[in-house]
């Protein structure tokens, strides 16, 4: 038999005839008790509640396995954990396997508030986070050691896009530490366009608050766990009481179905105005995986099915603050907002030094204003023609203030 196609299998995924009910989409089923038929069926369902046995509401419902079976195939692992949030998702999923005296080996790039759960909780518990060269490939073997217990990554990174060379990442960390613990923080690819795991990834991790969900009004996170974590992963979760409701779970397992559809248009459209800016005089470089110019562009061509909606652009010169208020508080279609991957465009900007601050492993290689766009489902001659009123605003006010 052949295997499904993407599309096909974001449709199908987790409709199961014991989810759906004789229904299209699975149940909603909302508990706390699950009540047992007999002394007989409560230990059935106590030696199986680790196999989608209706044991207690913060082990899952109908609603929560949908989801868990439908992400545990779209990502090819053994299981898969349900967090509030992404940020819970990252949090839990290293609490899972460190313990006092291991270190973190972590890219300097990844997005901020992971780093600040290592920095600021971990190291509390008596765990070290080490931070490495993003773009570092084969050479982070020599960064490895015997107190390295889990290695974090994320691809492409946060904000400035580099992608990560993954295959000889986890070569290079299976040479030297082949316990350790290989996570990424996915949610860029969304669990479509890259396959963590079939590339040695241990753990794929997603704040499906952004593309799964993919309407900004809910919030989950997922982390799909390859079998020798999994076990782990799954019990932890289930001791530091991480669940989600079931409606939250029913809309993720809902936005599965189009997240093919609406990622190929992100795609198309986020290329459409990267490309456009990439021919603008005020900007100094575009940062988007699929430009020849971008960095990894050739790791990213080999090792993902596409490009997602998110990107950012470097400006040549460093806005005053008059110019950057002037910028972002008058566009028509682009909204201000940090958590990106709905249907709606957004755009949010960082100077350098911001960006600096939340680089451990140096500054940044540019001196203008970075802007991040998330490009949604509006059609791009209007969000072009936003933009150039955007870039037309820095150009009519003054550069008063600039630092």
């Amino acid at each position: 038999m052949t295997q499904k196609k993407i599309e096909t299998q974001l449709v199908q995924a987790g409709r199961a005839a014991r989810y759906t009910q004789g229904s299209v989409n699975g149940v909603i089923q909302r508990a706390s008790s699950l009540v047992f038929d007999s002394v007989a069926h409560k230990q059935q369902a106590t030696a199986g509640r680790a196999d989608r046995a209706l044991f207690y509401g913060r082990r899952g419902t109908l609603t929560h396995f949908s989801l868990q079976d439908a992400m545990t195939e779209l990502e090819g692992g053994a299981g898969c954990a349900l967090f509030p949030c992404g940020a819970a998702a990252v949090a839990n999923s290293l609490l899972a396997f460190v313990s006092a005296g291991d270190e973190v080996l972590m890219s300097g790039a990844v997005y901020e508030p992971t780093q600040d759960f290592c920095t600021r909780i971990l190291r509390k518990m008596g765990v070290t986070t080490t931070f490495f060269p993003h773009t570092l490939g084969a050479e982070l073997a020599d960064r490895v050691s015997a107190k390295t217990r889990v290695v974090f990554l994320e691809s492409p990174a946060s904000i400035t896009l580099e992608v990560q060379d993954i295959p000889a990442i986890v070569a290079a960390v299976r040479r030297n530490a082949p316990d350790a613990i290989i996570m990424i923080d996915n949610t860029w690819a969304a669990g479509v366009l890259l396959k963590p795991l079939a590339l040695g990834v241990d753990i794929s991790i997603q704040a499906g608050t952004k593309y799964l969900v993919g309407h900004s009004d809910a919030m989950i996170g997922t982390a799909v766990a390859n079998a020798r974590c999994w076990p782990q992963l799954r019990e932890n979760a289930y001791l530091l009481g991480q669940m989600v409701d079931a409606d939250t779970a029913y809309v993720t397992s809902r936005g599965l179905r189009t997240l093919a559809l609406r990622l190929r248009q992100h795609e198309a459209s986020a290329l459409i105005v990267a490309q456009w800016l990439a021919e603008r005089p005020e900007v100094a470089r575009v940062n988007h995986p699929a430009l020849p110019d971008s960095p990894g562009h050739a790791v990213w061509q080999r090792d993902f099915t596409g490009s997602s909606g998110l990107f950012s652009f470097v400006l040549h010169q460093r806005l005053s603050d008059a110019q950057l208020a002037h910028f972002l508080d008058h566009f028509r279609h682009f909204s201000m907002a940090y958590s990106w991957g709905g249907y709606e465009s957004l755009i949010l900007a960082n100077q350098p030094e911001e960006l600096a601050a939340i680089r451990p492993c140096g500054g940044v290689d540019f001196s203008g204003t970075l802007v991040r766009l998330h490009i949604g489902l509006e059609n791009t001659d209007d969000l072009l023609a936003d933009l150039a009123d955007g870039l037309a605003r820095i150009a009519a006010t003054p550069p008063v203030g600039v630092r």
